[in-house]
């Protein structure tokens, strides 16, 4: 399964002939390669990045949301590892040494 990621674009260069730039993801900002949307995206535009490439520009209401739908899947995997965690494990059941040859433990 692939997973692309929005992020708002904050930087645009030039390196040695791929256009790259820099991307913003709530707060967290990596280098991407923009060769794929070179000539669609400027300064503050949202696009999907996927192992450093930018694969498409989106706007910021389809980021908005892919945003919340992520943070949304965050909370459901801490949730769950927090039921995990509570919850008793279940039982084996128990026997008595000694039950399957007829003796009294």
């Amino acid at each position: 399964m692939c997973l692309g990621i929005p992020g708002r674009v904050v930087e645009l260069h030039d390196d040695g002939g791929f256009p790259t730039g820099v991307v913003d993801f709530g707060g967290v900002r990596r280098e991407v390669c923009l060769a794929y949307v070179a000539g669609e995206v400027a300064i503050d535009d949202y696009v999907i990045v996927h192992v450093g490439f930018a694969i498409s520009k989106v706007d910021e209401a389809e980021a908005r949301r892919t945003f919340e739908v992520l943070r949304e899947m965050s909370r459901l995997d801490e949730l769950e590892w927090i039921a995990e965690a509570i919850e008793p494990a279940p039982r084996e059941p128990r026997v008595a040494l000694g039950a399957a040859d007829g003796r009294r433990p």
